[in-house]
């Protein structure tokens, strides 16, 4: 998706990033590490690459680390002390979202940004805080919404209620906000934040890791399908697992781990390896735990076909992914994934819940295998012209640039709005 504003002016200019409960540093196969990490360490890249000096600034979670690194990407990311140098929760370090303001406040005081960009709520609050004395304009992706978020990520009803009630007071406190796909940004309308005040522009992939190339992985069955994420009910593997049973000679291969860790040792893993027997494809259904992030390309270009199919809500991470390595997708029609997948060209979008249709378009695409070679190359092409991070870079600079300028009331001429996603 794009963002619709005027060319303005806006190069070597001090960027911070905030991102209080994920880090840009931190190992993406890690428990702790999730997709906003690799999102902000992404951008951070491309901002610097572009000429800008980013500084992000993360809640030390680790008793060791330095307060100051410079990353050889070339941003630099400050450790802010906030709360006992360890892991936490997200409600535990709002706990301790008054150490963070502090902290920002006299670091922009030193050495004011020329613009602040918040992801996540946690960060968000802190940096609309934090900027209100030195007038810095604050852009917030919030990458997840709790009016939005799925039920088995929902807190309890008070948290809940707490959470949408602290992003609600950011959306009208920032300058701009920045969606990463068109459901978010309806979501975030529907918060009753301002149209003016809204653009969309995607997240990224690392193109370089994620390219078409030959695949180590070994195959047990003449056909494989991929699929990857959190082992958690809303992510539709059941889904799968009946689908695989209706098609004969495929594997599927399960990467993820569940609630602890251990892919033999949660509720969901069992339930999922039960489901298999019980439909006759035990052997055929492979779950290969949790795959390093330097290992997931070549897993996903083993792949005929790469499912991605959750109940609810999802970023399309995994089959932006795929796309980039020229791997068909299949997915179902939720969230950032509507945007991501344009059916029929770029990947096959599915009902969501559906396991008949899901059946009968993975039968269709493992059947045809000019029809997978035209997605590949299409999803490729696609991945290459809107998602790498040059161009997601480019334009926030634009959005950044805006807001600079709108100092909260963004004039006409540059006021960042939504648009359609090209197709």
């Amino acid at each position: 998706m794009g963002v619709r504003v005027e060319p303005i002016s806006f190069t070597r200019k001090n960027i911070a990033l905030v991102s209080a409960h994920s880090s840009p540093l931190a190992d993406p196969g890690s428990s702790g590490a999730g997709s906003q990490g690799l999102h902000v360490a992404g951008l951070a890249a491309a901002l610097a690459a572009l000429g800008h000096r980013v500084l992000v600034y993360t809640r030390r979670d680790h008793p060791h680390v330095p307060q100051l690194v410079h990353s050889p990407r070339g941003y630099e990311v400050v450790h802010v002390p906030a709360g006992p140098p360890v892991e936490l929760g997200a409600d535990e370090v709002l706990a301790h979202a008054g150490d963070l303001v502090e902290f920002l406040e006299l670091a922009w005081k030193a050495r004011r940004p020329d613009v602040v960009h918040a992801h996540g709520w946690l960060s968000g609050i802190a940096a609309v805080l934090s900027a209100r004395n030195s007038l810095v304009p604050v852009v917030q992706t919030y990458h997840s919404l709790g009016t939005a978020r799925p039920q088995d990520h929902r807190a309890a009803e008070a948290d809940s209620t707490k959470r949408v009630a602290v992003e609600r007071l950011i959306g009208h406190e920032v300058t701009l906000v920045v969606a990463t796909s068109s459901a978010e940004a309806r979501a975030v309308l529907g918060m009753g934040v301002d149209r003016s005040k809204l653009a969309v522009v995607p997240k990224g992939v690392d193109l370089d890791l994620f390219a078409p190339g030959p695949s180590a992985v070994d195959r047990i069955r003449p056909r494989r399908i991929v699929s990857a994420g959190r082992l958690l009910p809303r992510k539709g593997f059941d889904d799968l697992i009946g689908a695989l049973s209706t098609i004969e000679g495929v594997e599927l291969v399960i990467a993820g781990s569940g609630a602890q860790g251990d892919v033999h040792g949660d509720q969901e893993t069992r339930r999922l390896l039960a489901l298999a027997r019980s439909a006759g494809v035990g052997d055929r259904v492979v779950f290969a735990g949790q795959v390093p992030y330097a290992e997931l390309p070549a897993l996903l270009r083993s792949a005929d076909v790469v499912a991605c199919t959750p109940r609810e809500w999802s970023s399309g991470g995994v089959a932006l992914e795929a796309m980039a390595c020229g791997t068909p997708v299949l997915a179902t029609a939720v969230g950032g994934l509507v945007d991501l997948v344009v059916d029929g060209l770029s990947g096959v979008l599915v009902p969501r819940a559906k396991p008949d249709a899901m059946a009968n378009s993975l039968r269709a695409l493992l059947a045809d295998g000019t029809y997978r070679e035209l997605l590949s190359v299409a999803g490729r092409d696609r991945a290459l012209a809107r998602y790498s991070w040059h161009r997601v870079a480019s334009d926030l600079v634009r959005v950044y640039a805006a807001a600079v300028t709108s100092r909260g009331i963004a004039p006409r001429h540059v006021r960042a709005r939504a648009t359609s996603t090209p197709r």
